[in-house]
């Protein structure tokens, strides 16, 4: 095993300087142009319905994203030996498969697990971009990228919790009513008061990480990291928290993993067999697209089995808005080995992979 997305990086860790990056532009522009698009829309006094904000998830999260996260695995394991594939996938359903047990059991602690899940994948995956990209040399210990991974990730959360509290109760009410109706009621009257303290935690844990990376050397990689946190903060407050979720893992997310994907194409070795390995270039077309094609079979024969064991599938909810919520669930479920057994377990050439 080598580094770890974490520990593999900081001070010592090579920092790349790039005039422009276009997919990190096109990131930072989407977002803000969303951000200032429902600010205009709040100061006209113009509200979405909750039903219109849910297409909009919808069609972010299932036509945007998700062929970018199997794409993510298909990448990573194109180039790796066949007895590392079969444990990738063994640990991947297996950890399918534990999550949704734990939903059954207890869907609280699966909520609680299903947005850990949310923050774990923007911030680790975003210190990989930094990496691989604008730089962190201003992140010089473990703790320092581990606040700014919290930092980066929470924003997707946290700044929700604080500003939504109204949706946020009712989408957490009807994902654990897919398990277990009700399940959710005795932990409610506690939301008024954890809003504010995981608000304020967000908040300063990002003036922490905002200024002890100025300390610690500041510099252009700084300036990028505080200038994207702040703009992953206004977004989340400003953009009612369906759509902004619907539309930060396509935007955000998925566009600045490509953008460090075209950072590192030029250093990161081709070691091991080639999945693609042909000699013309149509069968090398073909192969691809027929991995890619079982991929989202399997994706979506694991979601239309959920569909069919949850009690409750759309948990009590009007069709478009319970097809949120039985969404939102089904992706964590796929997202925990996504972090997982992408990156934690394969610390060599993870999904993140920086060289």
């Amino acid at each position: 095993m080598g580094s770890s997305t974490l520990a593999g990086h900081g001070a010592e860790a090579p920092v790349r300087r790039q005039s422009s990056n276009p997919a990190l532009t096109l990131s930072r522009v989407a977002l803000a142009a969303v951000a200032v698009f429902f600010l205009l829309l709040g100061g006209l006094g113009v509200r979405l319905s909750l039903s219109t904000q849910a297409w909009i998830y919808l069609f972010g999260m299932v036509a945007l994203n998700l062929p970018h996260g199997g794409y993510e695995h298909f990448s990573n394991l194109r180039r790796r030996d066949l007895d590392f594939r079969w444990r990738y996938l063994a640990l991947y359903v297996g950890m399918v498969a534990a999550f949704v047990g734990l939903f059954f059991l207890a869907p609280v602690a699966g909520l609680a697990l299903a947005i850990s899940v949310a923050v774990a994948k923007g911030g680790l995956g975003g210190v990989s971009v930094l990496d691989a990209t604008t730089g962190t040399d201003h992140l010089r210990t473990r703790p320092q990228r581990l606040l700014a991974a919290a930092v980066r990730g929470g924003a997707v959360m946290a700044v929700p919790i604080f500003a939504w509290p109204g949706v946020f109760q009712t989408f957490s009410h009807y994902m654990v009513g897919i398990f277990e109706e009700g399940a959710l009621m005795a932990v409610a009257p506690y939301f008024d008061v954890t809003r504010w303290l995981i608000g304020g935690a967000w908040a300063l844990a990002a003036v922490v990480h905002v200024g002890l990376g100025y300390v610690r050397g500041g510099g252009r990689g700084w300036l990028f990291d505080a200038g994207e946190t702040a703009l992953l903060g206004a977004y989340f407050y400003l953009v009612p928290v369906v759509v902004a979720v619907g539309l930060y893992f396509p935007l955000w997310y998925s566009t600045r993993q490509v953008g460090r994907s075209m950072a590192i194409d030029a250093e990161r070795g081709t070691g091991g067999p080639d999945l693609l390995d042909f000699d013309r270039p149509e069968h090398v077309t073909l192969a691809a697209g027929g991995l890619l094609l079982a991929g989202a079979i399997l994706t979506f024969l694991i979601a239309g089995v959920l569909f069919r064991v949850a009690p409750h599938p759309l948990g009590g909810a009007p069709t478009v808005i319970g097809a949120v919520a039985f969404w939102s669930v089904f992706v964590s479920i796929i997202a925990l080995p996504h972090v997982v057994v992408g990156s934690l377990f394969d610390r060599d050439q993870g999904i993140w992979f920086v060289p």
